[in-house]
């Protein structure tokens, strides 16, 4: 889809990473990732009261992943309200693109509905030092991105809040149409522009990079551990 992509480009892909790093100084995030809901008629039929979200009204449970400027680059729009967030990403196609290494070491940020992993940080449950609440600072900050940006594309199209009064795959297209728009609407009023090729090949060749923190260990708790002991205990 052209308005909705993951970048698979090497230099869009740092060009994207450089972007997130200026606004809090988190290193290698490539998107924000959290989950909305979306109202819709009920479905009907035996399997109705599995699309009833914990607010109690009948909702598609919308997963999306965004880059700095609110742009979309992915969504999954099909699982039921009361689907928990990490059961989507468990069950995504950009979770097995993810687990594939086909972006490196690049980074998701994410709330703490989704496990810690290799490469999905959410924030410390509990701060005990000022390096870890400078990490969880930096991780709120720059997740704010994906927050902002459903309030931009629900103000842009307010049948998401309103409910959309239709059935079936309608209802997904309906999503994803306006998750297009919304990306087409953000690149005419320059908010939310692709970088450049120029701007890519001018990091590419750039001598100040993000900084390259190393994801080894066994546990979602070490691939945490390292990036606040190498990257925000040096800050």
């Amino acid at each position: 889809m052209q308005f909705i992509k993951f970048p698979r480009e090497v230099g869009r892909q740092r060009a994207i990473q450089q972007q997130f790093y200026k606004k809090a100084k988190f290193p290698r995030v490539i998107a924000a990732m959290d989950c909305t809901h979306v109202k819709i008629l009920s479905p009907g039929g035996d399997d109705a009261e599995v699309y009833r979200n914990r607010k109690w009204f009948f909702s598609l449970n919308v997963q999306t992943l965004c880059d700095s400027h609110l742009n979309i680059m992915d969504i999954v729009a099909h699982f039921p309200g009361s689907t928990h967030d990490a059961t989507k990403l468990r069950n995504s196609r950009i979770y097995s693109r993810f687990e594939g290494n086909e972006f490196g070491n690049a980074i998701v940020v994410a709330d703490s509905g989704y496990p810690c992993n290799r490469w999905t940080m959410t924030p410390l449950l509990r701060v005990n030092t000022p390096t870890e609440a400078l990490y969880n600072e930096s991780q709120i900050r720059t997740r704010n991105c994906v927050e902002r940006s459903y309030g931009v594309w629900k103000k842009r199209f307010p049948v998401l809040s309103l409910g959309i009064r239709l059935h079936s795959r309608e209802v997904e297209r309906t999503i994803v149409a306006t998750a297009v728009l919304h990306n087409v609407c953000n690149l005419n009023n320059g908010e939310g522009a692709p970088p450049l090729d120029s701007e890519i090949n001018a990091i590419l060749n750039s001598q100040v990079s993000v900084p390259s923190i190393s994801l080894r260990g066994q546990s979602d708790n070490i691939y945490r551990r390292e990036i606040i002991q190498n990257h925000f205990e040096t800050l």
